[in-house]
């Protein structure tokens, strides 16, 4: 049957109940226990023969003549429920089976009892509807099988889905995880701007929008507010997080995603040494926490977190797979390298931190990880501190995982008039069109000369937990974007 005609039997269905008297979507439930704890004391409530409320939405129904069984979910659990015709009011009865279909919300009044087969129930006494469904959810033994239609339609493929919905479940664990983690450590939650004026703390494309109030273009932030964070340890917070959404108007693939959650924290009189300790040990954590293990098969890798962490040399490992020194190497040679080895994007006009950044992660393919990326040349990072050893690199580390990056922290820059030069430096790239070069933030330089102190920062984004998934970053968002669908 078509769904326009299910549909149709459906509507006359909803309107026999108003006929009969009975609400299709009343407003107050009398449910008090859920199907879970009905469950969990299921022998008790049984010997007690105390009459309960229980409530959930049909997902099967069986029976004929005098009896019908159906299986009831509320999201804490499926309980079956049993109508006999000899035990309960003989319209009441007649009026489920002429009107309730499976994917209805009911609830039912009864008692716990035993099948002859030994399968915990509620035999019903009375029932009602708390919500009609009009349109039919799939057969649970198929479900929803076309790809599209299962992104499209995800509530339904979520109820019938249980690896999905338990993949969910996860994900609220991982970041309760990496909640308690910080909260533990002393540090303090915030809430910091998503529309601004001029987006930093990240190299990226922003969303632009207009703020109709103040009459002005603002942008969806790129970044979980690392340089409001940062004003924040100008203003005293020693030890500040925020786990929150950030948008990139980029393109989309098995890692990347427009809009996505990410957590950052910062920590005042610390450094990028001092952070990788703790970043090592957060990721230990969540690790333990949501999957109780450390070793996880990751894109073809096998990366086990309990093991020692390897660091691996930004300029060295360009020396050893190129022949060229990162930092004095001239732009052509840069260019030249890149193009030889076939990694410059067409999308960008060559130069030197672009082609060498290009470079890194041709290499970065390989590293199967768990291991710090270090000695990066500062030309790649405006943001953060440079190294006391050597100027021309940043205390800065990457996480690399799988051959990706999961995680970048680094040693905050706190001087005020190298920022300004940094930011200089980027907002020169972005005027020959480099759109993921930084914008001149004289606002933050201001804040900063007020005195920020040492401190180390770090983020990292939800693509950590698509890896711990072993899925593509959109497979595990809750309801991933997708083009309207055609008429």
């Amino acid at each position: 049957m078509a769904e326009s005609d299910i549909r149709d039997e459906r509507l006359k269905k909803l309107e026999k109940l108003r006929e009969a008297g009975m609400e299709a979507y009343p407003a107050d439930s009398h449910r008090d226990i859920s199907i879970g704890d009905a469950i969990a004391t299921f022998d008790e409530l049984e010997a007690s023969g105390k009459k309960l409320h229980i409530g959930g939405r049909i997902m099967s129904l069986r029976g004929q003549g005098g009896i019908v069984f159906a299986d009831l979910f509320d999201g804490t659990g499926r309980l079956q429920i049993v109508l006999q015709k000899a035990d309960m009011d003989e319209s009441l009865y007649a009026l489920f089976t002429e009107c309730v279909d499976t994917g209805d919300f009911i609830e039912v009044f009864g008692i716990a009892f035993k099948t002859k087969r030994g399968e915990p129930s509620i035999k019903v006494e009375k029932w009602r509807m708390l919500a009609k469904a009009l349109l039919p959810i799939p057969d649970e033994w198929f479900g929803l099988k076309d790809e599209e239609k299962r992104l499209r339609e995800r509530a339904v493929d979520i109820l019938q889905n249980e690896e999905l919905r338990q993949m969910i479940i996860r994900k609220s664990r991982f970041w309760s995880a990496c909640r308690t983690f910080f909260e533990k450590k002393g540090f303090m939650e915030v809430e910091t701007p998503v529309l601004e004026t001029s987006p930093g703390g990240a190299e990226a494309r922003p969303f632009i929008t207009h703020h109709n109030a103040l009459d002005i273009d603002v942008y969806l932030r790129i970044s979980a507010g690392e340089l409001w964070q940062k004003r924040l340890l100008v203003a005293g917070f020693p030890k500040i997080f925020e786990i929150g959404r950030i948008f990139r108007n980029e393109g989309q693939s098995r890692e990347h995603l427009q809009d996505y959650t990410q957590v950052e924290f910062y920590e005042a009189y610390s450094d990028y040494k001092n952070g990788m300790i703790q970043v090592q040990e957060l990721y230990r954590h969540l690790a333990h926490e949501v999957y109780k293990k450390y070793t996880f098969t990751i894109n073809g890798y096998e990366v086990d977190f309990a093991e020692e962490w390897k660091t691996i040399d930004f300029s060295e490992s360009i020396k050893e797979h190129f022949g060229i020194d990162p930092i004095n190497c001239t732009e052509k040679q840069a260019i030249d390298a890149a193009r030889e080895a076939g990694v410059l994007s067409p999308k960008v006009e060559p130069n030197k931190e672009r082609s060498i950044d290009s470079l890194w992660k041709h290499i970065r393919k390989t590293i199967a990880g768990p291991a710090f990326l270090v000695g990066v040349p500062i030309f790649l990072e405006p943001l953060a501190k440079r190294s006391s050893k050597n100027p021309e690199v940043v205390e800065r580390f990457q996480v690399i995982l799988a051959g990706s990056e999961v995680g970048k922290g680094f040693s905050e820059l706190n001087d005020p008039i190298d920022q300004r030069k940094r930011f200089e430096d980027q907002q020169k790239l972005r005027d020959k069109g480099d759109e993921e070069a930084q914008r001149l933030d004289l606002d933050y330089v201001r804040t900063m000369e007020y005195g920020m102190p040492p401190a180390f920062g770090f983020g990292v984004s939800e693509r950590l937990f698509a890896f711990l998934e072993d899925k593509p970053i959109h497979e595990v968002q809750i309801f991933p974007l997708l083009r309207p669908k055609a008429d």
